[in-house]
């Protein structure tokens, strides 16, 4: 078979799916696949799509249930201003630079760098294995919300009472602490929750 009855097989079989949609590149043409090159990429169809894309990535546990947890375990909102400062002055510098470079090389997080300079390559790989360390301690966060999720259907829950293994002399269940008459009669100075040794 000869190289232009390739070629108009290759523009037979692609015909109907390379039609490009609008906004979008139109895909890996025929003559391109015949002679070897590589695949086009796609484009983003809108603005719109971008910014919902790049939301997705960064919008997840951390922002709505770790973040608020760390603001009352380091001093409230005495933690906001360090947690400010390095927003603005490095978190979302580093996070303009990799937007722009993605899209200003239309490559991938290591092949960016290396098209930037080619020592750079390792930055490309860091990154990855960063982000493959934080979905290690991302799916330890998710196994703790699915664990609390299944205790949740027992008939009485673990940190309601105090007569769990865990729990210390100084625990005093919630309808005790209640009454203050009986706390301050049993003179409980140091007590704890049976909810605060449960997640402590």
């Amino acid at each position: 078979m000869s190289q232009k009855e390739k070629l108009q097989c290759l523009k037979d079989f692609h015909k109907d799916t390379l039609k490009p949609s609008p906004g979008k590149s139109p895909g890996t043409r025929p003559e391109d696949e015949a002679e070897g090159k590589h695949p086009q990429r796609e484009k983003w169809a809108s603005k719109l799509d971008f910014v919902l894309s790049v939301a997705g990535g960064f919008v997840g546990l951390g922002n709505v249930w770790r973040f608020p947890y760390l603001c009352y375990k380091n001093g409230g909102g005495a933690f906001l201003i360090p947690y400010f400062i390095f927003l603005f002055g490095g978190g979302l510098p580093v996070f303009f630079l990799e937007v722009a470079l993605g899209q200003y090389t239309s490559q991938g997080g290591i092949t960016c760098w290396e098209k930037l300079c080619p020592i750079f390559t390792g930055i490309g790989y860091a990154s990855i294995v960063i982000v493959s360390l934080l979905n290690v301690y991302y799916i330890v966060i998710l196994a703790w919300g699915l664990y609390y999720l299944f205790q949740c259907f027992q008939p009485e829950l673990p940190w309601a009472k105090c007569n769990q293994p865990w729990n210390t002399e100084n625990c005093i269940e919630d309808t005790l602490r209640k009454n203050k008459s009986h706390l301050i009669a049993a003179n409980f100075t140091n007590f704890t929750s049976p909810v605060t040794e449960f997640w402590e």
